[in-house]
């Protein structure tokens, strides 16, 4: 019986489409094909690892993309998966060499945690995100001031350069709101985060105000979940779910917690999160409503 042969592999305009996301996406596209190389073939994930002297929990890791590549590692591995025409595996090594290279935000490694620099990748590269926030006003759509004022709440006892740094971190992640290839950003804000007083009254006018701004641009929807709603599908807390502009990438769900962070790709847990948000999107005032409404606690504070 003739040997399988491996899935054609060929130059991915996907992956290049995708280089405003960073290594972080790089290794997931990456991590994608090759993993797909080796499915193609009936090679086991450990016969694999054993060829480039890993364990299987790290060859796992590399095609879900949560670690960096060695070139040597991906050129024995595209060796075993018979991948030998030149063109192709110097597009797949250099693929290698952009995964590695550090995204933007590494310039502030200092002012996040580490579990959120995943997230500042995946927020770079997507095509829509749809965020739920009960306490807070998005980031994305956060005033400096405002922002400041958050930091504060949750870093009490840092320092004044620190604060700068996490704000400018904030400021500088909304530039992807504008500009070429924009993402759709789709926001329900609770109530709650729009009475609940935060650097004190011309802080909190001048976000409103912003927030208001923020509803009229073409890429931005914000509603609001009134208090009289009640219970609601996403009664446990923050969730975003963010869309990518090619099909090998799934939706991905972030849940942010006090001192981590939950990353959600499989389809049943998508799926759910997905339905919780059409449901609050259902019950949430419109867009054209949330725009009065926000006036209205405009005109209250």
């Amino acid at each position: 019986m003739a040997a399988a042969r491996p899935e054609p592999v060929p130059p991915d305009s996907q992956v290049l489409s995708l280089r405003r996301g960073g290594p972080t996406v790089q290794r997931i596209m990456l991590g994608t094909r090759l993993r797909r190389l080796r499915e193609s073939l009936g090679i086991s994930r450990e016969r694999a690892a054993s060829e480039i002297r890993a364990s299987d929990a790290k060859l796992c890791r590399m095609e879900l993309g949560r670690v960096g590549f060695k070139v040597r590692d991906v050129a024995d591995l595209l060796t075993l998966y018979g991948v030998h025409e030149t063109a192709v595996r110097e597009e797949l090594l250099n693929s290698v060499r952009q995964a590695n290279q550090p995204g933007w935000w590494r310039a502030y490694g200092d002012a996040f945690p580490s579990w959120f620099e995943q997230h500042l990748g995946l927020e770079e590269a997507a095509c829509l995100i749809r965020t739920y926030e009960v306490q807070f006003v998005p980031g994305l759509l956060q005033t400096p001031a405002y922002a400041e004022a958050v930091v504060r709440l949750g870093h009490s006892v840092t320092s004044e350069d620190a604060v700068e740094r996490r704000v400018t971190l904030r400021m500088t992640r909304q530039a992807l709101l504008s500009g070429p290839d924009v993402p759709r950003l789709w926001v329900v804000v609770d109530e709650a985060a729009l009475r609940r007083p935060l650097g004190g009254r011309e802080v909190m006018r001048d976000q409103l105000r912003h927030l208001i701004e923020a509803a009229g641009l073409p890429n931005v929807t914000v509603q609001v979940l009134p208090f009289h709603v009640g219970g609601h599908a996403a009664a446990g807390g923050p969730v975003t779910v963010l869309r990518f502009p090619v099909p090998d990438l799934p939706d991905i769900v972030y849940l942010e917690q006090l001192s981590s962070a939950l990353y959600l790709d499989k389809p049943e847990d998508v799926d759910h999160y997905l339905a919780v948000m059409d449901r609050l999107t259902l019950v949430a005032l419109s867009a054209a409503d949330s725009v009065g409404f926000l006036e209205k606690v405009l005109a209250e504070t």
